[in-house]
C-alpha cells in the first residue's frame, strides 16, 4: 500500500486533534509514529482484506471458547508507551489488562500495547518497514507478534529478548503461553 508520511516538526497536534483527524478521515488508515509524524495508508486490497478476516475469525473463535481477553481488528488504534499510535491488523489484549483501562480511554486510542499482534504484509507493504514496526511492538510490551507474508508463504515470530524466528506456512503457528491453545494453520487459510 502506498504510504504518505507527514513530518510534524513544526505542528504539534494534541491528542484530541489527532483523534479528530482520524475520525474525519475514516476511509484512511492513519497512524502516528514515536516522533509524532503522521502516517497515512490507503485501505488494503480485497485479497488482503479477506485474508485478514479469515485470520481474525480464527482468533475470535478461539477467544470465545476461552474468554481470556479481547480481540481487535485493524481499525483499533493503541497509544504505545513510546507515544506512537498504531493500528495492527489483528490484536488481542488479556482480560485482566483491558479491564484496567478506563471506559473513557477505551473509546479513544487506549493507552496500552496489545499482548499479541499480527501484521499481514499486503502487496505494496515494505517488509523492511513492517519488520521495524514489529520490533516497535515488542519494544513497547507486546508479548508475541506474528508478521505474515503471503507472497513468500512465510511468517516471522517476534518475542521479547529473542531474534525473530522464520516459519513456513506448512508449519502451525502457536499462541504459546500468551494465547494458550490457539493455533493458526496458514496453509489452510491462504491458498
Amino acid at each position: 500500500m502506498e504510504v504518505l508520511e507527514i513530518r510534524t516538526d513544526t505542528v504539534n497536534l494534541t491528542e484530541e486533534q489527532f483523534f479528530q483527524l482520524c475520525v474525519r478521515n475514516k476511509e484512511l488508515r492513519i497512524e502516528r509514529d514515536k516522533h509524532q509524524n503522521i502516517i497515512i495508508m490507503a485501505p488494503t486490497g480485497s485479497e488482503t482484506g479477506n485474508t485478514n478476516s479469515e485470520i481474525i475469525g480464527e482468533l475470535i473463535i478461539w477467544n470465545r471458547g476461552n474468554r481470556l481477553g479481547f480481540c481487535f481488528d485493524s481499525n483499533a488504534g493503541f497509544t504505545l508507551p513510546n507515544k506512537a499510535i498504531r493500528s495492527p491488523d489483528v490484536s488481542w489484549i488479556s482480560k485482566e489488562r483491558w479491564e484496567k483501562i478506563s471506559k473513557e480511554d477505551r473509546k479513544r486510542f487506549a493507552y496500552i500495547c496489545p499482548d499479541f499482534v499480527i501484521e499481514l504484509i499486503s502487496e505494496s507493504d515494505s517488509i523492511k518497514d513492517t519488520m521495524k514496526k514489529m520490533e516497535e511492538w515488542i519494544d513497547n510490551g507486546c508479548r508475541l507478534a506474528w508478521m505474515i507474508d503471503p507472497e513468500r508463504r512465510t511468517s516471522y515470530i517476534y518475542k521479547p529478548l529473542m531474534e525473530p524466528v522464520t516459519v513456513a506456512f506448512s508449519e502451525t503457528l502457536s499462541g504459546e503461553d500468551v494465547l494458550p491453545g490457539f493455533e493458526l494453520k496458514l496453509d489452510q487459510i491462504i491458498l
